[in-house]
């Protein structure tokens, strides 16, 4: 490790060879640092990992477009500093997993089983029912649920932690249906100050394979406009159509107040080879996501490929009756313009057994349309695979997401076609 004082010193380290990665902190002596290091910034040169304090979005996204390899926001966090430098000096493929419930929890348990990857789970933050609503609504911090189940995805903790991390109380005053690594979740906001630096924390403790960043700071309301003009408060009253019909479609989503873009998940989001979307509740766990701003801005500014991963089963007042065409044109929609360059769709057979109990909850297989129609939908490249098992419940498997997906990492070397034009 050479400490360069100017950033001349440090060009004529990268000069004379033998360096592997360069860190740049943009508080340098020169008045423009990637200007100054414009020289290093090719594909003949090693590695030029940025660090800014609080940079805007324009900002990283010039930062990107100049050629650094990654951008680190301080006050950075060691363990992820050394994770994004591991990944620049191995060359593996940076994969953003955007979403949120136990769809993300399924997709990470598989992708970090591939050692050419460097993962990023970007988790959304609407969560405002069961055991998270109430940690939200009696101390103020953003909601756990969602960060935690991806902090366990990727841990490589010994099991009885994992599974101390999702026990949930049966009993006792004030604790019946609390989970136990919500709480801790919240006790480590209250100690560090936040709940961005919980999960950092909580990662140290669980000794993630990876990075988990929530999508946003901003605590949040999600809001729903429904096709007969009414409006739906709150991401469990969208999630569970209590006193509605579960049919009525949901017209427009948004958040109040508007949330902001986590600057480490923007810069991820700048950074990645693929970015996938999916799978999960299309908008409470997806559209929550897209809705953040910022976030459409950044993935259409990436040079990642963008592959959705659409849901096996309709869900009654979300996706009652939709079809693989109707969920691609909603993430299409929040995306501002098709930024998909594939779209997963399972063709898993299932039991009548377990079509008959979906059904009786109103649940149905989400049906492929036509090539016709899909093409209306999107550019995108429509992959169909058994990617599904059927167990107590029907899931997508974790093994066979991530057999396809690895066989979608080898077209990540090339620039995504649907960002071409806009990088």
């Amino acid at each position: 490790m050479v400490w360069a004082s100017t950033s001349g010193h440090a060009l004529s380290q990268v000069a004379q060879g033998g360096v592997d990665v360069v860190l740049v902190d943009e508080r340098t002596d020169a008045a423009d640092p990637l200007a100054a290091f414009q020289p290093c910034l090719s594909a003949h040169h090693p590695p030029v990992l940025l660090l800014s304090e609080s940079p805007t979005l324009p900002r990283l996204v010039e930062a990107y477009q100049r050629g650094i390899h990654y951008g680190v926001v301080k006050p950075f966090h060691p363990r992820e500093l050394l994770s994004c430098l591991y990944a620049a000096l191995h060359r593996q493929r940076r994969v953003v997993c955007l979403g949120g419930g136990t769809g993300l929890y399924t997709l990470l348990l598989g992708l970090k089983t591939l050692p050419s990857a460097h993962l990023t789970s970007i988790v959304s933050m609407s969560d405002d029912g069961g055991s998270s609503g109430r940690i939200r609504q009696a101390y103020g911090v953003l909601p756990p649920g969602d960060v935690r189940r991806s902090l366990v995805a990727l841990s490589t903790a010994p099991g009885l932690m994992n599974d101390l991390i999702q026990y949930r109380f049966r009993e006792g005053a004030g604790l019946t249906d609390h989970n136990l690594g919500n709480l801790l979740l919240t006790a480590m906001a209250n100690l560090t100050g936040s709940m961005a630096e919980a999960v950092r924390a909580m990662g140290d403790i669980l000794n993630v394979q990876g990075i988990v960043l929530p999508v946003t700071t901003t605590p949040n309301t999600l809001v729903a406009e429904l096709e007969d003009g009414s409006w739906v408060r709150g991401e469990s009253h969208i999630d569970v159509p209590t006193g509605r019909d579960p049919q009525r479609r949901i017209v427009r989503l948004w958040q109040e107040p508007q949330a902001e873009a986590n600057p480490d998940a923007l810069s991820a989001m700048l950074a990645a080879d693929l970015i996938t979307i999916g799978p999960g509740d299309l908008f409470t766990s997806i559209i929550a996501n897209l809705c953040v701003k910022g976030v459409a801005h950044a993935i259409r500014a990436s040079r990642a490929r963008t592959l959705y991963l659409c849901n096996l089963m309709t869900k009654p007042g979300e996706t009652s009756g939709f079809t693989v065409a109707d969920h691609v044109r909603e993430v299409v929609r929040y995306l501002g313009e098709d930024l998909l360059d594939e779209v997963l769709v399972s063709n898993t057979v299932f039991s009548p057994e377990a079509l008959a109990d979906y059904a009786n909850k109103g649940q149905e297989p989400v049906r492929l349309d036509k090539e016709a129609v899909l093409q209306q939908a999107t550019n995108a490249q429509i992959i169909v695979r058994d990617l599904a098992s059927e167990r107590e419940l029907v899931r997508h498997d974790s093994l066979k997401l991530v057999n396809e997906i690895f066989r979608r990492m080898a077209l990540s070397s090339a620039p995504s076609p649907a960002h071409a034009a806009g990088h």
